[in-house]
């Protein structure tokens, strides 16, 4: 059960509670039974493996948000402050005269501070607690504050990372810097990298960057990422390399297409608000299926995270390269 989900729809089931729309328009998209009894619903989702969870529900999905207007517009944001509002604003702008918005967050990711954020835009706010999070909904009566929405708006579009060449979008993994994990493995990648590369989890290109700029001999990097945002990102940031380089919408999770001569990958570890170590897990099995014989994985994780037990079961000869107070590089090699 996502909890946020359950108080999301919650705001629809008494009645004193919005009623069910003919149609909607839902940002970040999540199946829920009730959902089924909605007469007209298209969702939008940036994330893979919630997009295809979504489709096998057999809803309608977009994947590009459309200019329309509904009379409702449900939002499930993520845990980024920027995204959210930037959010707030792309439900707003879609919502026709006299229609409603209705988001829900839990409580550990500021919904509190997020109703208020929305609160000082539309004026009156209506909400309900249950689950440890917060469904709130707001009319749009026409005197909703263009200041503060156009605020939010800016959020919006790519935007430089300061004293780099790279560009990033609201609500990505690492928008804001270079991840100081993916940094240290991109300082121990060898020049030595060819044939077919594959960097999984490849967020806005950082590393696929490097190998290209550091490994001549790489004939061609494909690049797995689950967020369309950051994936449109890594398309621009690596327009600069004149070499055979494909972007795959993908959940890392299930099986890659391809095999590889080598793998990048700084795994990611926390689903929403949680960690969740098994993703990472799943990460290395899919790398270590998809690995050609003698291909390596070049790997880096928090020090703390057991992935060595897992490249033992995998039977991946492994040795750790580099390290410091917060990670570990470490080098397989399929056997």
């Amino acid at each position: 059960m996502n909890p946020t989900l359950e108080t999301l729809m919650l705001a629809f089931s008494a009645d004193d509670r919005p009623a069910i729309p003919l149609s909607a328009l839902f940002l970040g998209a999540e199946p829920h039974e009730a959902l089924r009894h909605w007469p007209d619903l298209t969702g939008w989702q940036p994330l893979k493996p919630l997009a295809d969870a979504w489709d096998r529900a057999g809803f309608a999905r977009i994947d590009e948000l459309p200019a329309g207007q509904w009379p409702v517009v449900l939002v499930l944001p993520g845990k980024s402050r920027d995204e959210t509002l930037l959010w707030f604003a792309l439900a707003k702008d879609r919502l026709e005269p006299g229609g409603r918005i209705v988001a829900a967050m839990p409580n550990t990711a500021g919904a509190s501070r997020f109703e208020n954020e929305l609160a000082q835009a539309a004026g009156n706010i209506t909400s309900i607690q249950k689950h440890k999070c917060r469904a709130f909904h707001a009319m749009d009566d026409g005197s909703w504050n263009g200041e503060t929405l156009n605020a939010w708006r800016s959020l919006g579009g790519f935007r430089g990372i300061a004293g780099t060449p790279y560009l990033a979008r609201a609500g990505i993994f690492s928008s804001g810097h270079i991840d100081p994990g993916s940094l240290l493995l991109g300082q121990h990648l060898p020049a030595s990298l060819h044939g077919r590369v594959a960097d999984l989890g490849a967020g806005w290109g950082f590393l696929s960057d490097v190998a290209l700029r550091r490994c001549p001999k790489i004939e061609r990097i494909d690049l797995y990422e689950a967020d369309s945002r950051a994936l449109a990102c890594a398309e621009r940031n690596l327009a600069c390399h004149d070499r055979d380089i494909r972007f795959h919408w993908h959940d890392v999770t299930r099986a890659l297409p391809e095999t590889y001569d080598a793998i990048l990958m700084n795994p990611p570890f926390h689903t929403g608000q949680n960690t969740d170590v098994d993703l990472g897990r799943a990460f290395l099995t899919t790398a270590a299926a998809a690995l050609k014989r003698h291909g390596k994985l070049h790997l880096v994780a928090n020090r703390q995270l057991p992935y060595e037990a897992v490249l033992d079961c995998l039977r991946l000869a492994w040795r750790k390269v580099a390290e410091d107070k917060t990670y570990k590089v470490i080098v397989a090699e399929k056997r």
